[in-house]
């Protein structure tokens, strides 16, 4: 099992259509026995929130986000934690909105403090 995700920050490595997460979100994770959780904001997120559950390397949660224009959207997504060579942590998701149209897949990986 790839290490704790708690307090690391994570981000997108590209962005998703307009108005949904990209490469300027930033996802600050809490994990804690077996339980996680994040916020996030940045790009055309104001503020984010996910939690959810963690077996081994998956994570299943649901987020919740208002956007610039006031909306609120949200949905679930199931990620596998992966640890990259140079030692930082990358989950590959799958996503879907549950309270409008839309899925796919996404990428984040961890950051450092080095990376701004």
């Amino acid at each position: 099992m790839a290490r704790s995700l708690d307090g690391l920050v994570l981000v997108p490595v590209a962005d998703q259509a307009p108005g949904q997460v990209g490469t300027r979100t930033r996802f600050t994770y809490h994990e804690r026995d077996g339980v996680i959780w994040a916020d996030y904001a940045g790009g055309d997120v104001v503020r984010g929130h996910l939690v959810g559950t963690r077996e081994g390397d998956r994570l299943d949660f649901r987020y919740v986000q208002l956007g610039p224009d006031g909306t609120t959207s949200g949905g679930h997504c199931v990620s596998t934690v992966v640890e990259l060579p140079d030692g930082r942590v990358r989950l590959d998701e799958t996503w879907e909105w549950e309270s409008r149209p839309g899925h796919g897949t996404s990428v984040v990986e961890q950051v450092t403090e080095h990376d701004g």
